[in-house]
């Protein structure tokens, strides 16, 4: 996936353009918490190519308050990771001497650079505009991220610029494994159990691993590539820069994987962070198997497993088809048990149900519970197919597909699940009205 970073001055415009450029997503529709989160990486699928867009603090180069320090840390290390740089510039307050400053730190990091002037309303914005060729430039994007002008433009700009999607090389059959968490949950020690061997230096200082590391074995005649990735921060907690640069490349492991191994500490208990990184594999559409470990140093009682089963389910109640196992990797406390979970959740992963099957649980479905009436009339579910797999994902044509609520919705979701079980998995559901 490629990586796009908007990067200027601060109140230039960055996260206005930001969720523009996102737009009105709806993948993330459940109504539970720790789905939504407020964070500065998205994942952008709307436009021709997809890719991940990073959203950074404001830039100040010259600036020695902490504050300021840390958002050009930030911007300096979203430069590095980017495959392309929007380099945002306030139309209203015109060329500052600050732009000067980055542009000219742009140069030297040889990546290329969209230049975008914001703020441009009218065309007295637009003659003003002209004095940003000061910066020595050839061209560039005029646009106002509120109100959307000129956005098209820069999409397509942005697409033009992006490099193609690296061909995968590894088998077709072979199942990426992710193994992502916070810092210090053990994700390297599990690696190295899994793998019996020591693979990965594993150490208990938090943040020893730094960048994403690949692993390829067998197990039970097939092929695996087991990534370990560096841990996962809370934004308020993420200072140092190579925990910056980790956090982009745990999310680049997510892109990559198919089955994502979600660690929690059982000592600890579950956080805010492990929903937030919970969300970021559930919004990729990878399927998820949560692994509570460390629970050798969790003092228990014959109620503990159950208890803990429990909370595990309420917290992460967006995610009620995903396993929960309790291993040490520390002891090799049950840690078998990993791999053949991760075995039967990525065959669900890419399992193809026939149209006929489907559409059997459809009538069922709605036999047993009607939909709902929309503006005087009740909607119809005509048929059902499956379109991909990684994730399952499937498309219900319907007369009136706006009169569907969510609630509906989910009934028919947990009725597919249901006989076909996909355990592990995201299903994606797509409805559309049936042309006449």
């Amino acid at each position: 996936m490629s990586v796009v970073a908007i990067v200027g001055r601060p109140n230039v415009g960055k996260s206005t353009l930001f969720n523009r450029l996102l737009g009105e997503r709806k993948a993330l529709v459940e109504d539970f918490p720790g789905v939504t989160r407020d964070r500065n990486y998205a994942l952008v699928t709307r436009h021709a190519k997809p890719f991940t867009l990073i959203d950074t603090g404001g830039f100040e180069p010259a600036s020695e308050d902490r504050m300021l320090v840390q958002m050009r840390e930030q911007s300096q290390l979203a430069i590095e990771e980017a495959d392309l740089v929007l380099f945002v510039l306030d139309g209203r307050a015109g060329l500052t001497p600050a732009d000067e400053e980055v542009a000219a730190l742009l140069r030297q990091s040889t990546k290329p650079v969209l230049y975008v002037v914001n703020k441009v309303d009218g065309p007295q914005q637009e003659q003003a505009a002209a004095e940003f060729y000061g910066l020595g430039i050839a061209s560039f994007v005029a646009i106002s991220a509120e109100h959307g002008q000129g956005i098209n433009d820069l999409v397509n700009q942005i697409c033009a610029q992006l490099p193609p999607a690296p061909r995968e090389t590894a088998a077709a059959d072979q199942v990426r494994l992710a193994v992502i968490g916070r810092p210090n949950v053990g994700k390297s020690s599990l690696v190295n159990r899994l793998l019996g061997a020591e693979r990965v230096v594993a150490n208990p200082e938090a943040g020893t691993t730094r960048d994403s590391i690949d692993s390829p074995f067998r197990y039970n005649g097939k092929d695996f590539l087991l990534i370990d990735t560096a841990g996962i921060r809370r934004k308020g907690r993420v200072s140092q820069k190579l925990e910056k640069y980790s956090v982009l490349q745990a999310l680049k492991a997510m892109d990559r994987a198919h089955v994502v191994l979600l660690l929690i500490d059982a000592a600890e208990g579950i956080t805010e962070q492990d929903l937030t990184v919970a969300g970021y594999a559930y919004e990729r559409g990878r399927a998820l198997v949560l692994v509570v470990n460390k629970w050798d140093a969790v003092a228990k009682d014959h109620r503990t497993l159950n208890q803990f089963t429990q909370q595990v389910r309420d917290q992460f109640k967006f995610l009620p088809f995903a396993p929960v196992l309790f291993v040490s990797a520390l002891t090799g406390q049950r840690v078998a048990k990993i791999m053949e979970t991760v075995e039967q959740v990525a065959n669900e992963f890419n399992r193809k149900v026939s149209t006929a099957e489907l559409n059997r649980v459809l009538q069922a479905a709605e036999a047993a519970h009607q939909p709902p009436i929309f503006q005087g009339k009740r909607v119809k579910l005509f048929y059902m197919t499956q379109t991909a797999v990684r994730p399952p994902s499937f498309v219900i044509f319907v007369n009136r597909q706006e009169g569907l609520h969510f609630s509906y919705r989910r009934y028919l979701a947990n009725k597919i699940r249901e006989p076909f079980g996909f355990l592990g998995c995201p299903i994606r559901i797509e409805y559309r009205d049936r042309v006449r």
